[in-house]
């Protein structure tokens, strides 16, 4: 085993991990927006560095999804907050737009996806720092042809960019209705009908044994994925406690700016 290769990857994933968690805990936003360009670095830094590096770490930080989905899941069920009918009714859109998510990704390199991840990412940050939770569209949730579109939007574009259910699915929500509060604890079951196929698709995926990280099965980093899951799992309840001490306006508009920095710097990467 590779131990001067695989002490800087821990040490660098741990500390992604335990930013990722506080993060996910002070401001209710998933870590895979901040896990994706994170395993980028890491793993570019350490020489891994190819055409399939993207699909490794959208494929990573999917992985890490499923298992924070069900916790986040678990507790908003136990509190009577998760709508039930959205998701049954959104599910198989959300499915097969995740399926499809994970082909599209695999015949694409990784210049490309990191334009796709900046460009919406971009969207993201503009919605976190000027969006309003007052914006409505309509007062609710949208059914037929509308809804099998925009769900399979929701797997397809979640998937591309490795994250869960949050970003797209609670503006969303708002916009047609739902509170802040019944929308995000729905899109946590977003996270997981999205992650849990889509995982199952990377794992199939492989990538070529000369560019993969240790460890890696079909595009899934196991090392990177166990690292992750247990610092997010020990770092979020502070994130949690910190989210009432402090006002989450000015964090919320921060973050949108920080995220804005990120998509700018992973669209010049790609196109320089």
């Amino acid at each position: 085993m590779d131990w001067p290769t695989l002490i800087p990857l821990a040490a660098l994933l741990l500390a992604t991990g335990a930013i990722a968690g506080v993060i996910a805990g002070l401001l209710g936003v998933g870590g895979g927006i901040i896990l994706v360009p994170a395993f980028l670095f890491v793993f570019g830094q350490l020489g891994f560095a190819s055409d399939a590096l993207m699909q490794i770490c959208l494929a990573t930080s999917l992985a890490t999804i499923v298992v924070t989905s069900i916790r986040s899941l678990s507790k908003h069920r136990a509190q009577g907050a998760v709508d039930l009918d959205i998701l049954k009714t959104w599910a198989p859109g959300i499915v097969v737009g995740a399926g499809a998510g994970v082909v599209l990704a695999n015949l694409l390199d990784t210049e490309t996806l990191k334009l796709i991840f900046g460009a919406l990412v971009l969207l993201v940050g503009l919605w976190i720092t000027f969006g309003r939770t007052s914006w409505r569209i309509a007062d609710t949730m949208p059914t037929g042809p509308l809804r099998a579109l925009l769900s399979v939007m929701v797997g397809v574009l979640s998937t591309l960019m490795g994250i869960g259910g949050g970003s797209f699915g609670v503006p969303l929500m708002t916009l047609y209705g739902r509170s802040v509060h019944a929308a995000v604890a729905t899109a946590a079951g977003f996270g997981l009908l999205i992650a849990v196929p889509s995982v199952i698709g990377f794992l199939l995926s492989p990538v070529p044994s000369e560019v993969r990280p240790p460890l890696t099965v079909g595009s899934v980093n196991l090392i990177a994925f166990a690292l992750v899951v247990i610092m997010t799992w020990l770092t979020a309840p502070l994130g949690v406690r910190l989210a009432h001490r402090l006002d989450p306006g000015p964090l919320k508009r921060i973050f949108g700016l920080f995220l804005l920095a990120v998509a700018l710097r992973m669209l010049w990467s790609a196109l320089a």
